[in-house]
């Protein structure tokens, strides 16, 4: 809005708003007194007072800017109350969401829809597929969706300290709790994604993220780890027991871990503890840990409250898209024709292995055998004998 005030011919113009109404935190005395002091200046009746509206108006012939492409994140779908059952997927997500980043999320059930075969993906006009979830955050804060902003540089080597005794103390108990615990992984994990995954991918794919998730285990762990699964498992979860109980003695009180502002930190430390608070473990052991510190416990309650209000449903992966009228997975999904045909032919070739190990279908291999010539031959020595 422009004032534009007329004195003896000329104008003069004030940028700026009309004084507000009174109110308790801002007097409108203040704001007004400029431009009181403005139009006492003038003797009465010698100023004339214009008010104009600016508009934003369409020039005819010639189209309007579009806005740049927003980011597209593609991320395991919600579940156990949580807006992905991913930690790694869950890290970006809630980063994305302290930022403030604007994230087109497309939240999946089959990882070949990514752009990068991946979870979680993002898509950017500028570098392209980005797949690693430090390399994510780092793009969105070239993109000054920087939530260490205001760190300073004690704070900062905080966070790294912390993040590394993430990765080495607690990382490798959670993968055990969720993929080596056979108990946990038949009945908890393997059972929902063999669910949300699609036919026929689910017959493998929560096998090949078993793997993926051993091997993982093994670079932290050592090669030979698994060898003595009992002692390990005492070894990590005493580990990770002192992992927890150092991260509520450095949250405290707090809000968050460096005030009442969150921080990379947050999400890191979130999305590893959330889904051990959300999940319903048969084998509880760790889970019964974290939840004996309630403030670490309220930390998770209150980021999910904030920052995913409407994100805590958890519909069954069955359920059509057309259902739910979730908006995320486009239908013009540039990747969807070669995805579907992938699929059929991984569901065919599973299909042809699995006949083949079970004994429905074997091939034989017969000695090439010159019948048609021993006929023959068999014929002229009957013509022989009876010469």
């Amino acid at each position: 809005m422009e004032i534009s005030i007329w004195r003896g011919g000329t104008p003069l113009s004030l940028q700026g708003r009309f004084p507000r109404a009174p109110s308790a935190h801002a007097p409108s005395r203040t704001r007004a007194e400029p431009e009181r002091r403005l139009f006492r200046s003038f003797a009465p009746g010698e100023c004339v007072l214009r008010v104009c509206v600016l508009c934003v108006c369409v020039v005819p012939g010639r189209k309007p800017e579009k806005m740049a492409a927003p980011l597209e994140l593609y991320c395991w779908a919600s579940g156990w109350g949580l807006p992905t059952v991913d930690p790694d997927c869950l890290t970006v997500l809630t980063y994305a969401r302290f930022t403030g980043a604007p994230l087109k999320v497309h939240k999946i059930t089959n990882p070949w829809r990514s752009p990068s075969g991946t979870l979680p993906a993002l898509k950017s006009k500028d570098d392209g597929i980005i797949s690693e979830p430090q390399q994510i955050i780092t793009h969105l804060r070239k993109q000054k969706f920087n939530a260490d902003y205001d760190l300073s540089a004690r704070q900062g080597a905080d966070t790294l300290a912390f993040v590394s005794l993430l990765q080495e103390k607690l990382l490798p108990a959670l993968i055990h709790t969720f993929w080596v615990d056979a108990k946990n992984y038949v009945e908890h994990t393997r059972k929902w994604y063999a669910e949300a995954i699609p036919f026929p991918l689910n017959f493998f794919l929560p096998g090949r993220m078993q793997k993926k998730q051993l091997e993982r285990l093994k670079t932290v762990c050592g090669e030979d780890c698994l060898e003595n699964e009992e002692e390990l498992e005492k070894e990590l979860y005493r580990e990770a027991r002192e992992c927890l109980t150092l991260l509520s003695q450095r949250l405290g009180r707090q809000k968050f871990f460096f005030g009442d502002s969150p921080a990379s930190l947050d999400a890191v430390v979130f999305s590893h503890l959330a889904p051990l608070l959300k999940a319903k473990l048969p084998n509880p052991k760790l889970q019964q840990h974290l939840k004996s510190l309630p403030n670490l416990c309220n930390y998770c309650m209150s980021i999910l409250s904030l920052y995913f209000p409407w994100d805590e449903g958890d519909p069954p992966p069955s359920v059509p898209r057309a259902a739910t009228g979730d908006g995320n997975d486009s239908e013009d999904e540039p990747y969807q024709r070669r995805h579907q045909v992938l699929s059929v032919l991984v569901g065919l070739v599973a299909m042809i292995g699995y006949a083949l190990l079970t004994g429905i279908v074997s091939i034989q291999k017969q000695a090439p055998q010159p019948g048609a010539t021993r006929a023959v031959t068999l014929d002229e020595d009957d013509e022989q004998d009876e010469d």
